[in-house]
């Protein structure tokens, strides 16, 4: 909840760029938390003034995917920590996922996350496990989990093996109005492998992963969808063959959504050729065809969002042999920079426009994580104060040793990038002023 005493703030000199279009306005915030006026050279009136001169004011980026371990993985990464990394990279709202230890599958545990998340620097959203311990055996408790505000339900990580149980999963989502997002991956196919399968697994002499894999899960969720009536969020896609399948699943008008990481349409299995463990993700990068599909998905609105899977590891784990080393990198505070570099440049194909990018984190996210009450929503008067100030023509190198997580596992050090967060205000409080987190 906003701080009713807080000090009323004015966001000068920006354009707004949001759902809606974009226009040069000034934003003023009032003292609880909510937007207060939108318009052209608006006075002070005795508010903090938060600079935006050059810069784009836009609704706070959601993140569908992100992991913050806690409880039980402090070590890799807190929700305080993880928070703070969304708040410089301009996220306003982040959905935890739920393989922390224990899981989040009982109200005790989503109870104890939205506690810890109240002193958080963003919304932390828990979203619940499908079934108990993330095992693949038996439905969590959904109903009393969906009635403490759980939306989305996932055993991400480990994808629904069972037919049967998915089908009856569901089926109880459609009637509680919630949403399961998948996992897609048939373990019969990827158990043992570490990276794709394909050209580069076979000369790095690594177990690999087909593409088949996740595809197949695709395939069945999509026939469960149109069997149940029920909204399924395919997370992570990774192959041109997923893109393609969904792509026909909206043209048949099923209630599918689906999510790409920056990862997967920046990255391809080529990079594994160092044995850095860095490069190690869950699906696994893929092949240069697979990356232009993704980005082709992103373009035309097969793909839904651009996600982050934030994965934090410690430093210990990840360093590792390759094929022992826990999947998973750092992604919340490049994300924006990474898809405003390689989607909006002069030589991106195809190419997005800023605000493009912008729907795709923010407010798109925000409709599937069924919180566009809060976040993604347009820059209006009445609105909750979760805004993003973007330089977006601003370049700056990816330092792994500043970054504000508990672990160093990105796979961007050194790596110039264009578009930067200048200011990020969550019900009406700034988080982030000038580039540094404020707290």
């Amino acid at each position: 909840m906003a701080d009713p005493t807080v000090a009323p703030l004015l966001v000068a000199g920006g354009t707004v760029l949001d759902a809606d279009g974009s226009r040069r306005a000034d934003v003023r915030i009032g003292g609880d938390g909510r937007i207060a006026e939108v318009g052209p050279d608006l006075d002070a009136d005795g508010a903090q003034v938060l600079d935006a001169t050059g810069c784009l004011v836009a609704p706070g980026l959601v993140d569908l995917h992100t992991h913050l371990r806690q409880p039980g993985k402090e070590e890799a990464e807190t929700i305080e920590t993880g928070s703070r990394c969304a708040a410089l990279g301009g996220y306003t709202a982040v959905v935890a996922m739920p393989n922390t230890t224990p899981t989040m599958d009982s109200a005790a545990v989503i109870r104890e996350v939205q506690e810890l998340g109240r002193a958080a620097l963003c919304a932390v959203v828990p979203s619940g496990a499908i079934t108990v311990g993330r095992a693949g055996e038996q439905l969590s408790p959904m109903a009393e989990l969906a009635e403490l505000g759980v939306t989305i339900f996932t055993d991400d990580g480990t994808g629904v093996q069972d037919d049967r149980l998915m089908r009856r999963a569901l089926e109880y989502a459609s009637g509680l109005g919630v949403t399961l997002a998948q996992h897609c991956e048939v373990t019969s196919l990827s158990e043992g492998s570490c990276m794709h399968e394909g050209e580069w697994s076979s000369r790095l002499g690594l177990p690999g992963q087909p593409a088949e894999a996740e595809e197949l899960m695709v395939m069945r969720d999509i026939a469960l969808a149109r069997l149940t009536g029920a909204r399924v969020h395919l997370q992570h896609l990774s192959t041109a063959g997923s893109v393609a399948l969904v792509r026909a699943a909206k043209a048949e008008g099923l209630p599918v959504t689906a999510e790409a990481t920056t990862h997967h349409f920046t990255l391809t299995d080529a990079c594994v050729a160092s044995y850095d463990p860095v490069f190690k993700v869950h699906p696994p990068l893929r092949t240069d065809a697979d990356v232009a599909a993704v980005r082709s998905g992103l373009a035309d609105g097969t793909i839904d969002a651009i996600a982050t899977d934030h994965a934090p590891h410690t430093t210990e784990e990840k360093e590792r042999p390759f094929d022992a080393a826990p999947p998973g990198m750092l992604g919340l505070e490049t994300a924006l920079a990474l898809a405003l570099t390689e989607l909006t440049g002069p030589d991106a194909d195809p190419r997005l426009d800023v605000a493009e990018v912008l729907a795709l984190l923010s407010w798109r996210p925000a409709a599937i994580a069924g919180i566009d009450d809060r976040h993604g929503g347009p820059v209006v008067p009445g609105r909750p104060a979760n805004l993003c100030v973007v330089d977006a023509d601003a370049t700056w190198t990816v330092d792994r040793e500043r970054t504000a997580s508990r672990s160093r596992n990105t796979p961007y050090a050194g790596r110039t990038l264009r578009g930067r967060v200048r200011h990020t205000i969550y019900e009406g409080t700034p988080t982030v002023i000038d580039g540094d987190a404020t707290r």
